[in-house]
């Protein structure tokens, strides 16, 4: 019986749904919920135990011993069926996870689903409401310290605040439409539910770090932003389709890390600093946990005089792993740690080049230039 039921699970897993992992889409999952009825990868299985058994119960395809009547349960779901009844009211503005995501988000997504059953009782859905408030622990500008703080989203107005004092006046207003927001546990390793969130300030980036020791109100913060800027593209776009403006609501760096980097002379030795790509800016700090970049790189189309290439200008020294980096204004000279992720950078910022310039892009442009002409150099060799 063992063996009819294990070659009974193997011919499920090719069914249409079943070859990847019902909550990240992962390939070639190993484990199931045999009482949900459906097929799920190693990762996702772990959160699936922690729910405990009243939830999910888990096991392993081969390895574990097998009942005719769960064979039979996984065949009467599979995972197309399970994503119809558990994924039925999804907004458009929710993050579905994928397999590479952080592990808040798709502990998340899976609770939500399965647990708190949100995308089957949409009155649920706290954070499409428009207004979202609470309290996060925010570090601080000038030193490493986190302190509980009010923090108020408010979509009509396109604002979220957030208060030193509660009932006093907020330390700062950000427009919603401006901002993104990102997950940062590899950056906060301490505090694995942890948000970024990155703004424009007078003509240059700041950086807001904020935690919460529940995972579900730091994600429910991140949908909330999202659904806010969503619900205000419909607005302002009515003819759009709803899944493109999806695409517009938050977006991940492209790459982060620590790079080597010159001065614009061509004697100014190589620094190490912290690099981050968000969409068109290149930004560089001291400390990955800086609240403010030391330079911004506007990135723009290969048409217009930007470029990527490795080595080194002519009378600059080869660190090794190195490339360059061609704007408008001067070249950068760029050293990365391995030569794998000098290619990694590169073909990131070819992406980037050869991307169109949209109208939003040339906005961000202009603001950064500004502060460049008003402050002598936005790129000045700190």
């Amino acid at each position: 019986m063992a063996e009819r039921n294990e070659k009974l699970l193997s011919e499920l897993l090719k069914f249409p749904g079943n070859t990847v992992c019902a909550d990240c889409s992962s390939r070639n999952p190993e484990y199931a919920s045999y009482n949900i009825g459906i097929f799920i990868c190693a990762r996702c299985s772990g959160v699936h135990r922690s729910m405990g058994v009243h939830i999910s119960k888990v096991k392993h395809l081969k390895l574990d011993r097998w009942e005719d009547s769960q064979v039979e349960r996984m065949k009467e779901v599979g995972n197309t069926k399970a994503k119809m009844k558990y994924e039925e009211r999804v907004p458009p503005c929710y993050r579905i996870p994928k397999e590479d995501d952080p592990q808040v988000l798709i502990e998340q997504w899976i609770r939500a689903k399965y647990q708190r059953e949100e995308f089957s009782y949409p009155e649920r859905q706290t954070y499409t409401s428009g207004y979202f408030s609470g309290f996060l622990m925010k570090r601080g500008k000038e030193d490493s310290r986190y302190r509980s703080r009010k923090f108020v989203l408010c979509e009509k107005d396109d604002t979220l605040k957030y208060f030193v004092i509660e009932h006093k006046e907020p330390k700062a207003v950000l427009r919603i439409s401006e901002l993104n927001v990102i997950f940062a546990p590899e950056k906060m390793s301490a505090y694995p539910n942890s948000l970024q969130i990155t703004f424009l300030k007078e003509g240059t980036t700041r950086h807001i770090y904020v935690y919460h020791n529940e995972g579900e109100v730091i994600t429910n913060w991140y949908m909330a932003i999202r659904c806010a800027k969503l619900h205000r593209l419909q607005v302002a776009f009515p003819s759009a389709n709803e899944s493109e403006l999806a695409n517009f609501l938050t977006e991940d760096f492209a790459r982060e890390g620590w790079l080597w980097k010159t001065g614009p002379r061509i004697n100014d030795g190589f620094k190490k600093r912290w690099f981050a790509l968000d969409n068109r800016k290149l930004m560089y700090h001291d400390d990955p946990m800086d609240a403010n970049p030391k330079g911004e790189i506007f990135i723009g189309h290969q048409s217009d005089g930007y470029g990527i290439k490795m080595g080194v200008s002519s009378g600059v020294k080869d660190q090794g792993f190195s490339f360059m980096l061609t704007t408008p204004d001067r070249i950068y000279n760029l050293s990365a740690q391995s030569e794998l992720d000098r290619d990694l950078w590169i073909e990131v910022l070819e992406r980037v080049i050869e991307r169109p310039v949209t109208a939003q892009d040339i906005a961000v442009s202009n603001r950064l230039v500004r502060k460049r002409t008003n402050a002598n150099s936005l790129f000045s060799p700190r």
